[in-house]
């Protein structure tokens, strides 16, 4: 492989990296010094959030996350591997790296931000159907179920794949409101993460797997 073409891969990679954390950070930044938008955060969340916030339709919407993202990742690969489909097998291995990307910013950002939860910052005014245990910066049910649907829907370019992927990814995230456990912001930058995870990830895949069959034919 001519070596320019390692050096415009790097850059290009180095880019798409500088301006995922621009957007990250940048909502960072927006959601730790902006009182104003504090408020509005609050008066939006208070609008989705009922003071009995038991609706199972969203309950099951919130509690689909994790239990999808571990069947689509396993039945993907066992698919891939059963059927020996290569392209499956990297669709797979796509998935399960931008679970763990996403995973990985999610953790660090509620570390760096350490939102306080809506309903533990607003006692009587936003309630949570349940106790949480961590922090509200971002939204990580929303990350995920966007990470999921934008490599679902990068992998199967089908309206009938982009279209339900991301009508649930968008219910997740509007079920964590309703449910008192996160901002607007949370969720939004949850979607940016998941969405952003997803797109490093399917880039990283396809360099591994590509430099895995040049070295393979040399």
């Amino acid at each position: 492989m001519p070596p320019y073409y390692n050096s415009y891969m790097l850059n290009t990679n180095r880019q798409r990296m500088k301006k995922l954390s621009t957007i990250i950070w940048s909502l960072t930044l927006f959601i730790s010094t902006q009182a104003g938008a504090q408020n509005i955060d609050v008066d939006i969340l208070k609008s989705i959030n009922p003071p009995n916030p038991n609706s199972q339709v969203w309950k099951s919407a919130s509690q689909s996350v994790y239990p999808m993202s571990a069947i689509l990742v396993v039945g993907t690969l066992a698919y891939g591997f059963i059927d020996q489909n290569k392209q499956v097998q990297h669709n797979g291995y796509d998935l399960l790296l931008c679970t763990g990307i996403s995973l990985t910013i999610t953790e660090i950002l509620k570390r760096t931000v350490d939102r306080t939860r809506p309903a533990e910052a607003y006692p009587g005014v936003i309630f949570s159907a349940s106790p949480s245990v961590d922090r509200s910066f971002p939204s990580g049910h929303t990350s995920q179920a966007f990470a999921m649907a934008t490599t679902v829907s990068l992998q199967y370019r089908k309206w009938y794949v982009v279209v339900p992927a991301y009508l649930w990814a968008g219910s997740v995230g509007y079920s964590r409101m309703y449910l008192g456990k996160h901002y607007p912001t949370d969720v939004l930058a949850g979607a940016v993460v998941g969405a952003g995870s997803s797109y490093l990830s399917r880039y990283l895949t396809k360099k591994i797997f590509r430099e895995k069959k040049l070295t393979t034919h040399e």
